[in-house]
């Protein structure tokens, strides 16, 4: 059987009713209650990894179940939206839509990064629409291949051309002269809670986060420490509208067993499934570790001995000798999901979108040293495909699950031990029902280091 291809992968993937015709599928499983899968959540999480078994099917499928999971994991959190090499000089500016909420994260004159509402104050129109406004009207310059990012003095709302400084506030209003009480700084776009760790740009948008982001990530600070993701650049960004439910994709990015079987080819030469294991459980992270086989170790070392290169791009220097010659996978809780390599960070952001879809976009970063490298765009190329060769095994494998989940012949799945990230997911979701997150108010998982 030939393997997919990117453009089938991303054909499958297109939203109704742009998807290619096919037969119909069968309905989603009947609709429960959210207390009722939340307690089956509960029940199941409490289970040793021994015993444990997946989630019901409608913890993937239910509209109401995917309305909680906004509101008390995600809008309550924190989200990474973009990397700071992705807007660097005063105006960039990046356009997203984040659980319905249309925002633009954009380098002030100050120099700082903020998160503000692309919804003008004065009549709810969004002040940077697709194609940044009426042809004309615009003041952002687009920056080529790069849609949704550009440069700006100020922002205008192509509707009544209110205008607004790179802070959010309101620089102009013509004809608000007789608005009895009217005062201009009183009006402009709302601001949302917003910080920078480690390189990349989180919000909160409901500002009720209980911690900072380096609070919340204190444990990953010194593991990140040898990358330096701050002074790395963001060198490839693709674009994916998946249509499956954000946890399938998260318990395959965080578990190997499945490099037996979808990576057969790609990534199970070089990192076998039996030999990867997971850390101690945390409150607020997973950290898997996926060790090199010995041969593979073998042929690095041999390769850096006589000059040559393994990666795509020269190690990050002062690696420990276990981070050079394995890949770590992390999950911080709610999204913010990336792979450790010994040359890059690879960052998968994850904006949940419905119960069956959500918007990602896969990127690389490099040390900023890589970028200029002679032959820096060859490179770049080949890390770009054999990135995309990997990750269009796992959307294939994403799509048939969902599909599977809303099937008559769908059972509720037993779990290998090397599948220890997707019961800790459960623990995750199983304490967040409590108003609590993992190992606070239960003990700790063990290691499975070997």
């Amino acid at each position: 059987m030939n393997p997919v291809t990117e453009s089938e992968v991303r054909a499958a993937c297109l939203p109704n009713p742009a998807r290619p015709s096919r037969p119909a599928l069968r309905q989603a499983p009947a609709e429960l209650p959210v207390s009722d899968i939340l307690a089956e959540i509960e029940r199941i999480a409490d289970l040793p990894l021994s015993q444990s078994t997946t989630l019901p099917p409608q913890a993937y499928t239910s509209e109401e179940f995917f309305r909680w999971e906004i509101a008390n994991l995600f809008e309550n959190d924190w989200i990474a939206l973009c990397h700071v090499s992705q807007i660097p000089n005063t105006g960039d500016f990046l356009n997203l839509e984040v659980f319905g909420e249309p925002l633009i994260i954009v380098r002030s004159k100050e120099g700082d990064i903020r998160v503000l509402s692309r919804v003008c104050p004065h009549r709810a129109m969004d002040i940077m629409p697709p194609g940044f406004g009426y042809d004309g009207h615009g003041m952002a310059t687009p920056h080529e291949g790069k849609p949704g990012c550009g440069n700006t003095r100020f922002f205008l709302c192509p509707y009544h051309f209110w205008t607004f400084e790179l802070d959010g506030g309101l620089k102009a209003c013509a004809e608000m002269g007789e608005a009895e009480g009217f005062q201009r700084d009183e009006w402009g776009l709302r601001s949302f809670r917003t910080e920078v760790w480690n390189g990349f740009v989180f919000v909160n948008l409901d500002g009720s986060a209980p911690r900072t982001v380096a609070e919340q990530y204190a444990s990953l600070a010194e593991d990140m420490a040898p990358w330096n993701p701050a002074e790395m650049e963001l060198i490839v960004a693709n674009e994916w509208d998946c249509s499956f439910n954000w946890k399938v994709l998260a318990e395959n990015f965080m578990e190997s067993y499945h490099h037996a079987g979808a990576h057969s080819k790609t990534l199970q030469p070089m990192m076998r499934a039996r030999d990867t294991w997971t850390e101690e459980e945390k409150p607020f992270h997973i950290r898997c570790h996926l060790p090199m086989r010995e041969t593979v170790r073998a042929e690095i070392q041999e390769k850096e001995n006589s000059g040559e290169g393994w990666d795509s791009f020269p190690p990050i220097p002062g690696l420990p000798e276990e981070e050079r010659f394995s890949w770590g996978l992390v999950m911080g809780y709610p999204l913010f999901t990336f792979v450790y390599a010994a040359d890059s960070l690879i960052w998968y952001r994850i904006l949940p979108v419905a119960p069956d879809r959500l918007q990602l976009l896969t990127t690389i970063l490099v040390p900023k040293s890589s970028t200029g490298l002679p032959d820096f765009e060859r490179r770049r190329d080949r890390a770009n495909q054999a990135a995309i060769s990997f990750h269009l095994e796992d959307m294939e494998v994403c799509m048939a699950v969902q599909r599977g989940l809303t099937t008559a012949g769908y059972q509720r799945g037993r779990l290998s031990h090397l599948e220890m990230p997707v019961w800790l997911i459960q623990r995750y979701l199983a304490a967040r029902s409590r108003g609590t997150w993992p190992t606070m108010d239960r003990p700790a998982a063990p290691s499975q280091q070997p």
